[in-house]
């Protein structure tokens, strides 16, 4: 398990480095949205863990603190949480102009790097909620991870992420959008008043949610195999 967390923090320095070095490389200017994306991304899973820890920590002194802190948190973190895979999309090469000096074999690795480190952040993030959704509905994470409803959370999850993947690409909108709920709503209906855009909202949702799903098990599968094999051996079996 640990090997996932550790892959993930390497793809996000790795690509945070490739984005400071492109512009002394190539002379070219730093283009800070790609640094302010991967902030974006990795800030989910840092409110899970500050939150999460608050909450647990309350649990000593106050209950209906913690639970407060912790329905707070996990609020905010799903708002937050399409952020991590937004880096997918800088694989349209936005940032590149015709006259861009930036060897475009460089620009290839840099926006693979960074969809990379998006897709794993989800990851990340998604694993850290399916282990803490077991352990509270069954109390028994290796073997609860692949319930039903454990992994009906998953895919819930995965479609909510690419739901909210496709409101910020498009409509673009951002989680802070939603302090004002009205102007909010007014957008939102306004844009779905097209029927162009639900097909396309529909097809975006399910496509990118399917992938991430796939991602997922590839790489979260064998760490719950593994889980499950401990477990086993535990208990003799």
């Amino acid at each position: 398990m640990s090997s996932i967390f550790t892959a993930a923090v390497l793809l996000n320095v790795y690509a945070a480095l490739l984005v400071l070095l492109r512009a002394p490389l190539f002379r070219t200017q730093l283009y800070r949205p790609m640094l302010w994306n991967i902030w974006l991304s990795v800030l989910p899973v840092i409110v899970l863990a500050v939150g999460g820890l608050t909450g647990l920590v309350l649990l000593l002194a106050s209950r209906p603190a913690a639970i407060v802190v912790l329905v707070i948190t996990a609020l905010v973190w799903l708002l937050l949480l399409p952020n991590a895979s937004y880096l997918i999309t800088e694989l349209n090469f936005s940032h590149r102009r015709d006259d861009d000096r930036t060897a475009l074999w460089y620009d290839i690795i840099l926006v693979i790097s960074l969809a990379m480190s998006g897709v794993a952040n989800a990851v990340v993030n998604v694993f850290i909620a399916h282990i803490v959704f077991a352990i509270t509905m069954f109390g028994d994470a290796a073997k609860s991870l692949t319930r039903g409803s454990s992994l009906a959370f998953v895919v819930v999850i995965m479609v909510l992420i690419s739901f909210g993947m496709y409101l910020g690409r498009y409509p673009r909108f951002n989680s802070w959008d939603l302090k004002h709920p009205i102007g909010f709503a007014r957008k939102l209906i306004g844009h779905f008043s097209e029927r162009s855009n639900v097909i396309t909202a529909l097809g975006f949702t399910l496509t990118y949610a399917t992938f991430l799903a796939l991602i997922y098990y590839l790489i979260v599968g064998p760490a719950v195999e593994g889980l499950m094999m401990v477990e086993m051996v535990r208990n003799g079996g």
